[in-house]
């Protein structure tokens, strides 16, 4: 089986409180803290064992994972072994980046979020030049409002050209044309995020090579379809794996409609769908060459260097 998991455990506390973030936000206890440890460490004893089938995993915590050394210790140990192809986290970077010296750097790799206002810039480019040194890979990105252009474009100047700087719609913002041409000369990719994409019943790869599992082991098809297929534990996700179109009406998040197979984005990011990494250097079409907006989010007409 080759089998790509979003994981996402108990875990909830960040060392920030972006006030424009969608996810619940709490002062994790104690006792939770050792609840989500036990968690990650059954899920990643879990997937050591799998040796039979080939994985991929990305950590989508509620929080910030790397400030908690259960999830580096995680990254580090799976991105070690033979049957992982790729190991990577969603994470602010705001902590240290050395500990990664110890991975694999063939196959961890972190999808980072810049948040103006929370850490300072200077911070921020110094923890990415941190990961270039080590030879990480890595995305980073900022949510597209208005107060984050400057910074965004100040930081794609300082960035090597070969890191790709993704902008997310901001949640429930509606962009002009001309506010959303700011963002896609910064992100190519941008109009994809700009409207929610219909995927009432079209295929979608998740639920048959793609799965969520939260710290029960409980196993859907992704994060945003409650319907379980299963607990990851006990094997009975196996046989309720399949092709399957999406129940839902719209899908409106980067990590839920990179998997629909009615979109272009596996080849856009070919050996780089979990940490969003472009498979090449992209340049922006021609402006004639831009759908117009509608609300449903046609196919990008990309010109690959």
């Amino acid at each position: 089986m080759d089998l790509t998991i979003l994981y996402r455990g108990p875990l909830a506390s960040c060392d920030y409180d972006c006030p424009y973030c969608p996810f619940a936000k709490r002062r994790d206890s104690g006792a939770q803290l050792r609840s989500d440890r036990a968690a990650l460490e059954r899920f990643t004893g879990w997937a050591a064992a799998q040796t039979g089938d080939s994985l991929s995993v990305l950590f989508t915590p509620w929080g910030e994972g790397l400030v908690r050394s259960w999830y580096r210790k995680a990254l580090v140990e799976l991105s070690r072994l033979e049957h992982i192809g790729r190991v990577a986290i969603q994470t602010n970077l705001s902590g240290r980046t050395a500990w990664l010296a110890e991975a694999e750097r063939d196959k961890v790799a972190l999808w980072c979020t810049y948040h103006p206002g929370q850490t300072p810039y200077e911070r921020f480019l110094g923890r990415c030049r941190e990961l270039t040194a080590l030879g990480v890979r890595y995305s980073v990105g900022v949510v597209g409002l208005d107060e984050h252009l400057e910074e965004a474009r100040r930081l794609r100047s300082a960035l090597p050209p070969e890191v790709y700087l993704w902008v997310n719609a901001a949640e429930g913002h509606t962009y002009t044309d001309e506010q959303a041409g700011r963002w896609t000369a910064l992100d190519p990719l941008f109009p994809y995020s700009r409207h929610p994409h219909r995927t009432a019943g079209l295929p979608c790869r998740t639920g048959e090579s793609v799965i969520s599992v939260d710290g029960d082991g409980t196993v859907r098809r992704c994060h945003f379809v409650r319907a379980e297929l299963g607990n990851l534990y006990d094997g009975s996700y196996r046989n309720s794996l399949g092709p399957r179109g999406c129940p839902l009406d719209v899908c409106d998040c980067h990590i839920g409609y990179v998997h629909l197979e009615t979109l272009p984005l596996y080849d856009v990011f070919a050996g780089g769908v979990l940490e969003r990494i472009p498979a090449r250097p992209m340049r922006l079409p021609a402006p004639d060459g831009l759908a117009p907006p509608t609300s449903a989010r046609p196919l990008l007409p990309l010109v690959i260097r």
